[in-house]
């Protein structure tokens, strides 16, 4: 059950950014979802997508993870970038195979830490601080040398 569960989450953005159905996009997406975005205003390219405003092969830009790695057991992070101009995240996070929470980050270095940890209901208490771990970081490749924003993500 842990295997297939983590084949759907790693299929979710592949499958999105290769082009569905309209009808297909709106059988994986909450009615209610929880979408965020940070980055310039005119790359919501995915949220277009999702929100049928137009289909994935028809977006100026497209997407093509490099990575995808599942988080936990419902939570998905895709990677991508285009050479030096553009990089992206997207964190899915998936409830009974629906897609319930999109985060969506351009040109943005991000972090992903888990609240979870083995101490006392969250808390070192060594420190008293609440103990964060990390569970992903962004990777491009082709963009050491660029300064971009950076943003840590606690789920």
């Amino acid at each position: 059950m842990i295997l297939n569960m983590i084949d759907y989450l790693r299929n979710i953005p592949l499958a999105l950014s290769q082009g569905l159905a309209l009808e297909t996009v709106a059988d994986l997406v909450a009615t209610d979802l929880e979408y965020w975005f940070h980055g310039p205003p005119r790359c919501h390219h995915m949220m277009r997508v999702l929100t049928g405003e137009s289909q994935a092969d028809s977006v100026p830009f497209r997407f093509e993870p490099r990575s995808v790695t599942p988080v936990g057991g419902a939570c998905v992070i895709a990677e991508g970038w285009e050479g030096a101009k553009a990089y992206w995240v997207h964190v899915w996070t998936v409830k009974d195979g629906v897609i319930t929470q999109f985060r969506e980050y351009f040109n943005t270095w991000l972090t992903v830490s888990d609240l979870q940890s083995p101490a006392v209901n969250g808390w070192d208490v060594s420190t008293g601080h609440r103990s964060l771990s990390t569970v992903w970081q962004s990777m491009p490749r082709d963009l050491f040398r660029r300064s971009l924003p950076s943003l840590l993500l606690a789920i």
